[in-house]
């Protein structure tokens, strides 16, 4: 019996694989747990229509992330911080107030998304990653300077 596999399945294949198993295993296992559909001509035009929705929604989302990311490159985020002797500021800039500022400049962005790999504590140019899309990563530039 052919069947269309709805989930991946450890030494059978993976998600949208036509294979052929026996009946019993479709019948008993496969199909009322879901992890397949029986491998008929109208089964496999609807696999192939969600594939192609999948994969064109997949792109919209990577277009808008690289847009966003053309923005981010393009904006130099310039932050007034108190600070003391030695350049060092009282408290630190953290990711949640770079978010704050990007959004007063017209990008919103989760602050999740924003990487640091410490919180700020000089004066000075700093660069931060924004990861807005597994694919996509842009770059933030941050100056610091004295209030």
């Amino acid at each position: 019996m052919k069947v269309i596999l709805k989930e991946n399945v450890e030494h059978l294949g993976h998600i949208g694989d036509i294979v052929k198993v026996a009946p019993g295993y479709a019948r008993n296992y496969l199909l009322p747990k879901g992890f397949a559909i029986e491998a008929t001509e109208k089964n496999a035009k609807a696999l192939e229509h969600a594939k192609r929705h999948l994969e064109y929604k997949k792109n919209k989302v990577l277009e808008a992330a690289k847009l966003i990311a053309a923005k981010i490159e393009g904006i130099t985020l310039s932050i007034a911080h108190q600070a003391g002797a030695d350049d060092k500021l009282f408290g630190a800039v953290t990711n949640m107030e770079l978010a704050e500022q990007l959004k007063a400049a017209g990008v919103e962005v989760d602050r999740k998304r924003i990487v640091l790999a410490e919180p700020i504590k000089h004066l000075g140019e700093f660069t931060a990653a924004v990861k807005l899309h597994p694919e996509v990563v842009a770059t933030l530039k941050v100056v610091i300077t004295k209030a």
